[in-house]
C-alpha cells in the first residue's frame, strides 16, 4: 500500500470567522460552492478519505459528504486543536491538512509532500513559497497549515497543546521537517475578508456565466445560434484538475494528465529493417557485379559481436543489431546469387544506407513521446509499452448523472398503458457516455412535477460533475426543468436555432455546497443524440482536459445525391448514408424521413449531414459537410 493510500485529508474549518463578521467562513459561497466544498474537491482525489474539522454548523458541513469532527479541546483553540482531534480519530498512517479558506490549493499538493517526506525520511512535510516584499526582496514563506505528518506524532502535539502552545509550527522542535517549495504562491492564498471573497468570486482567469453572456454579441437566450451556444459552453467549462495513475491496460480511452518524455531511444541501436545481408555501402559497385564474402550471421536479440571489414558482409535478421562497419542491408530476395560463403549483387540493387533503422529514428531519449491532453488510443498504448512505461497519469473521469423526465415514460419490462412509450433516451445516453469513458450515475425516470424534478436535480448535482436530463426543457405546461434550473443556479440559454434539438438548456446548478454543469436536452430521441454529440460531448471532452482539437470532430465533404430542403436561419443536422459513386467520389443521401422522433433515422445512418444556418435548399450535386459516425457513435 502506498503512502497516498494510507493518507487521510483534513479540512480545517473550526475557526470563529472573526474577520468575516462571525460568519462560518467554510460555508460562504464562492462561484456557487461553499469554500470548504472547493477545498474538498481539490483535496479528495489526492487522498484515501477526507475529514472536516468544524465547531459550528456541523450538519451543513456533513452535507458536503465527509465526516465532521469538532475540537476535543474547547474554546476555539485554533487549527492545532482540529489537527489533534483528527489525529485521534484517524486510522491511517499519515494525515495531510489544508484550510477551508484556500480553494485554489495545488492538485499535486499531497503527491509532492509525500515525495519530500520519503526522500528526506522526515516526520513532517510542509509547503513553502517564495514571496516578494515591499522592497522587492524575495523571502521564503512557510505555510504550516498545508502540511503532511505521521499520525504517530499525536503524543508530541498533545503535549505541546497542554503547555498552552497554539502556533501551527511551534511544535516542530526536534522533528525532521521537509520543506517543499511550490512556484504558485496564489495556490496557497487564504480568503479572510468579505472584500477578498468578493474579489475572488469572479477572477479574470475564470469565466462565469454572466461574464461569458455579457461578452456574447447578439445574446438572446431563446434564439442563440449554434456557434454562440458552443462558445458559451466552451468558455464556461473548466477542465477537472484531479488525476490518477493507472496501469497501461487501464489507460485506453483516458486523457493524459502530463507530457510523456521518452526515457529511452527507440530503437535503442541501429538495426536491420529486414532479413538479408548487412554490408558496407562503400563496397557497392555502380558498374559491375559486387561480390562479398559472408563473415558470419547476426540474430535479433543477441549482441552482434562481429566486425565486418571491406569486401565482406554478414547474414542478418530483422531487428538484429547492425555489425560494426556496416551501414546498409540488402534484402535476401534481392541478392543475385548466394551461398554460405559469399553473395553477389547486380549494380543498383540498393543504395548505400538502405534498410537500416537508425538509433532514435522513432523517438530519441528525452524527446516528447505523447502530449498532455492526448486521448489514449491502442497505438498510444503500444508506444508507451515500447518505452517500458507500465503506468501513466491520466485525468479523473468526469462523473455524469443522467435521467429522463416524463409521466408517459416506462422502463423496459413494464406494461405500456395508453399514451405511454418506452424510455429509449436513457439507453442512448448510457451508450454515448460509456463510449466517452465517463463514470455514470443512472437516475432512472423522473415524474413531471416540480418537487420530484427538484429533488432529482439536487441529488444529481450533489453527486456528479455534470447532470444531463432529457425532456422537460420546452415551453409545455408540464416542462419544469428550466425554471428549477434557474432556481438552483444559472441558465445560460434554453433555445438554440437548430433542428432537431431547438429546446436545449445549459447552465450551472448547486445544492448543499456542491455544483455541477447541467445540460437539459430535448425529449425527442433523435434530438437527444444530436444535441449530445454537438454540445454535451465536446463539453465533456473539455472537462476531461482533452486536447481542444478533439472537441471538434473533423468534417468531410460529399456530394448530395438528391435535393435537400433547408430553411436559412437555423443549423440542421440530417441523418445520411455516405457511399462512393462509380468514380470513387464521396456522395451522401438522407436516410428518409427526418423527424426528431424517428430513432431509426439514426440507426440506419452512418453519418450526419451538417447544414449551416446561412444555407438554404441544397441541389443534387452540391457539396455538403458530413460528420462520420464511425469512432463517434
Amino acid at each position: 500500500m502506498t503512502i497516498l493510500e494510507q493518507t487521510t485529508g483534513l479540512i480545517l474549518a473550526g475557526g470563529q470567522g472573526s474577520r468575516m463578521g462571525g460568519i462560518d467562513k467554510g460555508l460562504l459561497p464562492l462561484r456557487g460552492l461553499a469554500l470548504a466544498a472547493h477545498a474538498m474537491r481539490r483535496l479528495s482525489p489526492q487522498v484515501a478519505r477526507v475529514l472536516i474539522s468544524a465547531n459550528r454548523n456541523l450538519e451543513r458541513y456533513a452535507a458536503l459528504g465527509a465526516p465532521v469532527a469538532p475540537d476535543e479541546l474547547g474554546g476555539f483553540a485554533g487549527p492545532l486543536a482540529g489537527l489533534e482531534t483528527a489525529l485521534r480519530r484517524c486510522d491511517s498512517a499519515y494525515l495531510v491538512c489544508v484550510p477551508c479558506d484556500s480553494p485554489f490549493l495545488p492538485a499535486d499538493l499531497v503527491e509532492r509532500l509525500v515525495g519530500a517526506l520519503q526522500a528526506e525520511q522526515a516526520d513532517l512535510a510542509v509547503a513553502v513559497t517564495f514571496e516578494v516584499d515591499a522592497q522587492g526582496q524575495t523571502y521564503r514563506q512557510r505555510h504550516p497549515v498545508f502540511c503532511l505528518l505521521k499520525t504517530s506524532l499525536l503524543p508530541r502535539l498533545s503535549a505541546y497543546l497542554r503547555q498552552g502552545g497554539r502556533r501551527m509550527d511551534g511544535w516542530y522542535d526536534g522533528l525532521v521537517v521537509a520543506e517543499v517549495p511550490f512556484d504558485d504562491g496564489a495556490a496557497f492564498r487564504n480568503i479572510n475578508t468579505p472584500q477578498q471573497l468578493q474579489r475572488f468570486d469572479a477572477p479574470a482567469d475564470v469565466n462565469s456565466l454572466a461574464d461569458v453572456i455579457d461578452a456574447t454579441p447578439g445574446y438572446d437566450p431563446e434564439a442563440l445560434s449554434v456557434a454562440q451556444a458552443r462558445r458559451i459552453i466552451d468558455q464556461c467549462i473548466t477542465p477537472l484538475e484531479a488525476s490518477e495513475k493507472v496501469a497501461l491496460r487501464a489507460a485506453l480511452g483516458r486523457v493524459l494528465a502530463a507530457d510523456i518524455v521518452s526515457p529511452i531511444s527507440v530503437p535503442a541501436h541501429d538495426n536491420s529493417a529486414m532479413d538479408g545481408y548487412a554490408l558496407r555501402g562503400a563496397d557497392l559497385r555502380a558498374d559491375a557485379i559486387t561480390t562479398l564474402r559472408v563473415a558470419g550471421t547476426v540474430y535479433a536479440g543477441r549482441a552482434a559481436g562481429l566486425a565486418v571489414g571491406p569486401g565482406h558482409c554478414a547474414r542478418i535478421m530483422t531487428g538484429a543489431l547492425m555489425p560494426d562497419g556496416c551501414d546498409s542491408v540488402v534484402p535476401q530476395e534481392s541478392v543475385a546469387s548466394a551461398d554460405e560463403h559469399s553473395i553477389s549483387l547486380a549494380p543498383g540493387t540498393i543504395a548505400p544506407g538502405a534498410n537500416r533503422r537508425l538509433i532514435g529514428e522513432d523517438l530519441m531519449r528525452g524527446g516528447l513521446a505523447l502530449k498532455k491532453g492526448k486521448l489514449l488510443r491502442p497505438a498510444d498504448l503500444g508506444l508507451l509499452a515500447s518505452l517500458g512505461i507500465g503506468e501513466v497519469a491520466v485525468r479523473r473521469r468526469p462523473r455524469v448523472a443522467f435521467f429522463s423526465t416524463g409521466d408517459e415514460l416506462r422502463s423496459i419490462g413494464e406494461t405500456l398503458d395508453g399514451g405511454c412509450v418506452y424510455d429509449s433516451n436513457r439507453y442512448t445516453l448510457y451508450g454515448m457516455l460509456s463510449r466517452l469513458g465517463c463514470d455514470l450515475l443512472d437516475m432512472g425516470t423522473v415524474r413531471d412535477d416540480p418537487a420530484s424534478l427538484e429533488a432529482a436535480l439536487r441529488g444529481a448535482c450533489e453527486n456528479a460533475d455534470v447532470v444531463i436530463t432529457s425532456g422537460g426543457v420546452s415551453a409545455g405546461a408540464a416542462d419544469h426543468t428550466r425554471p428549477i434550473m434557474a432556481a438552483l443556479g444559472e441558465v445560460a440559454f434554453w433555445r438554440v436555432a437548430m433542428r432537431p434539438g431547438r429546446p436545449l438548456a445549459f447552465g450551472q446548478i448547486a445544492s448543499q455546497g456542491r455544483g455541477a454543469y447541467l445540460f437539459g436536452l430535448p425529449g425527442n430521441p433523435v434530438a437527444v443524440m444530436v444535441s449530445f454529440y454537438f454540445f454535451a460531448r465536446p463539453a465533456l471532452l473539455r472537462l476531461m482536459g482533452a486536447d481542444p482539437a478533439l472537441t471538434t470532430p473533423p468534417l468531410m465533404r460529399a456530394r448530395a445525391q438528391a435535393p435537400i430542403r433547408k430553411k436559412p436561419g437555423r443549423t440542421e443536422y440530417q441523418r445520411g448514408i455516405l457511399s462512393q459513386d462509380a468514380d470513387g467520389r464521396q456522395q451522401v443521401r438522407l436516410t428518409g424521413a427526418q423527424g426528431s422522433g424517428i430513432l431509426r433515422s439514426m440507426a440506419d445512418a452512418n453519418c450526419m449531414v451538417l447544414l449551416h444556418d446561412t444555407q438554404g435548399d441544397i441541389a443534387a450535386g452540391d457539396m455538403v459537410e458530413v460528420l462520420l459516425f464511425e469512432g463517434l457513435l
